[in-house]
């Protein structure tokens, strides 16, 4: 450990597998507090332990994102535990595809909810606290960097077709982003996204075409890649390969770093150099 984030109070969505676990492992690793959310409790538990294994702290916040009053339980768990909030990492969300003709209400609204709806709710309970303690740090002649970054994709940059859901989502959090940049300056809260790329996960290890599931809310939701796109997808990568979930939280982390705190607004692509 370095303890760039020593004592710093990250909470991240969605970190009790994959991609999110790995965000708070290596926030953890900086000595930062984790608050540890998933929609399950066994998952999020798990990253708990395996932070508190390391050296750092955390506690657990269960629960869907997209539940009425969730946002300012999340933001309540990190005050209550540790006093208040220095970093958000809008990471929570999963895919339900389908071409325009064929996807339903239900899911485009569900696909908006959890990424654009529930990142907006979170941002705005966190306002009264990050507000406040700008305020006191600003009398006391104190200049204190908070975080946000907000999980994008490729979708959300090139599009992607049969996600037109997932696609309009990834896009609306990068004007979230830009604008939460504009609105939060004051409060010297850098606000930043990373746009991912093909990363290896239990959203993309499955076939499309096969019978790979995921459990949202007692819906059965089908997830996976086409193999052949997947291919076709590693041949354009530049590196070579789909990266790693230890890779994308990296690139999160370098928006929480100290060296960024005069970085705002922007959003950076974890793809290995694939962009569409």
């Amino acid at each position: 450990m370095t303890g760039k984030l020593n004592g710093r109070v990250a909470l991240v969505s969605g970190s009790g597998r994959g991609i999110g676990r790995e965000i708070a492992l290596k926030l953890a690793s900086e000595e930062a507090r984790l608050v540890i959310n998933d929609l399950d409790a066994g998952p999020a538990n798990e990253t708990a332990e395996a932070v508190r294994a390391m050296g750092a702290e955390a506690v657990v916040c269960a629960g869907s994102v997209t539940e009425d009053g969730f946002a300012e339980r999340f933001i309540k768990t990190g005050v209550d535990s540790f006093g208040g909030l220095d970093i958000i990492v809008n990471n929570a969300g999963y895919t339900w595809d389908s071409v325009v003709q064929k996807m339903s209400d239900e899911q485009w609204q569900a696909i908006i909810d959890v990424h654009l709806t529930a990142p907006f709710k979170i941002l705005r309970a966190a306002q009264p606290v990050i507000s406040a303690k700008a305020k006191e740090e600003a009398a006391a002649g104190q200049e204190v960097f908070r975080k946000v970054v907000n999980i994008s994709s490729i979708a959300g940059t090139g599009g992607n077709a049969g996600q037109i859901n997932y696609s309009a989502a990834k896009a609306g959090i990068l004007g979230v982003t830009r604008t939460m940049a504009k609105e939060w300056g004051r409060y010297k809260v850098n606000v930043n996204a990373v746009a991912f790329g093909p990363i290896r996960t239990r959203l993309t290890e499955g076939s499309a075409d096969g019978d790979s599931t995921i459990k949202v809310e007692e819906k059965e939701i089908k997830v996976g890649v086409n193999p052949d796109l997947l291919s076709q997808m590693e041949r354009m990568i530049p590196l070579g390969r789909v990266g790693t979930p230890e890779e994308a939280a990296g690139a999160v982390y370098l928006f929480c770093s100290p060296e960024a705190n005069f970085i705002s607004g922007q959003h950076v692509i974890c793809g290995g150099g694939f962009v569409i």
